[in-house]
């Protein structure tokens, strides 16, 4: 093989890795505490992976209402988003899992206040049933607005 056709290959191949997004992994509170073998969520550049996400602490086995989980589900995303030094109005995607699909309302009555303007692209998929007994699930995805 010719060696310039060689440093080419290496020259480019390094310029490509260089040009890669650094990766945050970031844990919430929860996650931290207990160690759990998984991130709250992934910084890749300007967008941010938002992990399954629950509002049910497995030590206390609550929240009571739909109401009070889905603020929980909500404020937990919020500072997973808030710790990639995003707002929630960055979100673009979400996913909603939720065993109980008449609790639709109870759940968009609290998810509508945490967002401004536009509301992200969201599916809300009913589950037979969920880690820990909660009601919600939530994963998505935030891109930083430009300034």
């Amino acid at each position: 093989m010719n060696i310039r056709y060689l440093l080419l290959l290496l020259f480019t191949s390094t310029l490509a890795l260089a040009q890669q997004p650094a990766r945050v992994h970031l844990k919430s509170k929860m996650a931290q505490e207990r160690h759990l073998p998984f991130s709250s969520g992934v910084l890749v550049g300007n967008t941010l992976y938002i992990a399954g996400t629950t509002g049910v602490d497995p030590t206390t086995k609550g929240p009571v209402t739909p109401e009070q989980e889905a603020r929980l589900v909500m404020d937990n995303v919020k500072q997973v988003v808030e710790q990639a030094g995003m707002k929630m109005d960055d979100i673009v995607s979400l996913q909603v899992f939720c065993t109980d699909l008449a609790s639709y309302d109870a759940f968009n009555s609290v998810y509508q206040t945490y967002f401004h303007g536009d509301y992200p692209a969201r599916a809300f998929i009913g589950v037979p049933n969920l880690l820990f007994g909660a009601r919600y699930e939530l994963n998505g995805i935030a891109v930083l607005a430009d300034k």
